[in-house]
């Protein structure tokens, strides 16, 4: 391949990728209710009022002039790509937003000269279908030039990389010194089951769920008890996966010094923690209402024993499916205020549940060769990195696709909108990175991203919640 031919490529990819979130700016700030109120105040079309000292009537003239830009730029990325030498499918789907974007800008001018409901929502989901035909050109070419194999083994480990250690001669850890060092090593080892990394962002999406439920009456009370429940749960579900993965864990270097794989703690001390964990976050929910704690009760089940024991080494989707364990927590926040499961709840959920892939599926291609030596059949051991880096793009879009769904089913305002598209448009620009280096540094850091997009949303929707 040339450098003429690479450098023709990812300008093609970068247009695409710009025109993708261009598009999303659109259905974001399209979905919102200031942007229902402004079309109330500017109901003529193409020009509308000029009295700019009315908000609403900068809103309706900036949508506007955001769809001329970005249809600019929409324009640019479909003769680029059609002029390159993008597969032929890539041209081909992009057909639908060549064809559909200036119907969505007739869809629009309805909308705000006849003011039909009906009419807004084809206007809306006529802009999803210009999003999806642009991710699915962009991801089919950057796929293109991309050669890798496939693992068809989990047995045994890869060439690259060095199966862990069972050497007896290695020098072992020295044993700390002391009473208080000694304690300090136990105390270390019983959070570490705990799993602390994850607390911050499932406390996080539950601080969420209880905030889309309540707003500004949002009870400190049971914010306290629905985090303490969490951060228990987590804790117990951790400790439960430890102890089933303790012989897994031995043969992956990532996770060879985890306490149980080191014996630092035993088997049966490890059960007991995790039992006493899940008793006490059980009472805590059970505080608030009886549907939180069977929600809570299940997200330990599901993560314990349905994930780690029948999930994760048994199949390819395990990443998928184990997304129901992250998106538990945001039916219990707002189980933990209504006492219900609402709407606003699932579309939360689903977000949540969306981005699991398109987060876990860089770590997975970080440690690729680790994965397989635990025997685990993750996307890139299975089905190749070339398949996995699609599949990213794909969940990534559909995670924004998501996060369009909440801000139509919420009154989440433009704090909201500004980190979904954002944060977004970093996660993608990430991702696409990821596909023109094939890294582990790049993997890294479309795995950051994603972390950066989801607690800038969940932060997101907490602030603009509480402030309606």
């Amino acid at each position: 391949m040339t450098a003429d031919t690479v450098s023709e490529r990812r300008r093609v990819t970068t247009l695409l990728a710009a025109a993708a979130i261009g598009v999303y700016l659109l259905i974001v700030v399209g979905a919102t209710t200031a942007l229902t109120e402004a079309t109330r105040a500017c109901s003529t079309w193409p020009l509308c009022g000029t009295d700019f000292t009315d908000p609403r009537v900068l809103i309706a003239w900036g949508h506007r002039l955001a769809a001329v830009l970005v249809g600019v730029v929409v324009l640019a990325a479909l003769v680029a790509a059609w002029r390159s030498s993008a597969p032929r499918r890539a041209k081909t789907i992009l057909l639908v937003p060549f064809v559909l974007y200036p119907v969505q800008i007739g869809m629009g001018a309805l909308a705000a000269t006849a003011g039909m409901e009906w009419i807004s929502t084809l206007h809306l989901l006529s802009g999803m279908a210009i999003f999806v035909g642009l991710v699915l050109a962009l991801a089919w070419t950057l796929e293109l030039d991309a050669d890798d194999s496939v693992s068809t083994t989990l047995d045994e480990p890869t060439a690259t990389t060095p199966a862990a250690s069972t050497d007896t001669d290695e020098t072992p850890t020295p044993e700390p010194s002391g009473p208080l060092a000694r304690a300090r090593a136990v105390g270390s080892a019983y959070f570490t089951l705990m799993k602390p990394r994850l607390m911050w962002l499932l406390c996080l999406v539950a601080a969420a769920g209880m905030a889309l439920a309540a707003g500004p009456a949002l009870d400190a009370g049971v914010v306290v008890r629905v985090l303490g429940g969490g951060v228990l749960a987590i804790g117990a579900s951790g400790t439960f996966n430890h102890v089933l993965e303790r012989k897994k864990d031995r043969k992956m270097q990532r996770t060879s010094d985890r306490p149980l794989a080191t014996d630092r703690v035993g088997v049966s001390n490890a059960l007991t923690f995790g039992v006493l964990l899940a008793a006490a976050s059980l009472a805590l929910f059970l505080s608030v209402n009886l549907l939180a704690a069977a929600l809570g009760l299940c997200a330990i089940l599901f993560y314990s024993v349905i994930y780690t024991l029948v999930l994760k080494p048994n199949t390819v989707q395990n990443t998928v499916l184990g997304g129901v364990a992250g998106a538990l927590p945001a039916l219990i926040g707002w189980v933990g205020v209504t006492g219900k499961i609402g709407v606003p709840a699932l579309a939360l959920a689903g977000v949540i549940f969306l981005w699991t892939p398109a987060h876990f599926y860089n770590l997975a291609l970080a440690y690729k060769d680790d994965y397989a030596r635990g025997g685990f059949p993750m996307m890139p051991v299975v089905r190749g990195e070339r398949v996995t880096r699609r599949h990213i793009v794909w969940y990534l879009a559909a995670t924004l696709l998501g996060a369009s769904v909440l801000t139509a089913v919420t009154s989440l305002g433009w704090l909201y909108a500004g980190a979904t598209v954002a944060f977004g448009a970093l996660f993608l620009w990430m991702v696409v990175r990821l596909h023109r280096e094939k890294s582990e540094a790049a993997a890294f850091r479309a795995f950051h991203a994603s972390n950066a997009y989801l607690g800038a949303l969940l932060f997101a929707i907490v602030v603009d919640a509480i402030l309606v």
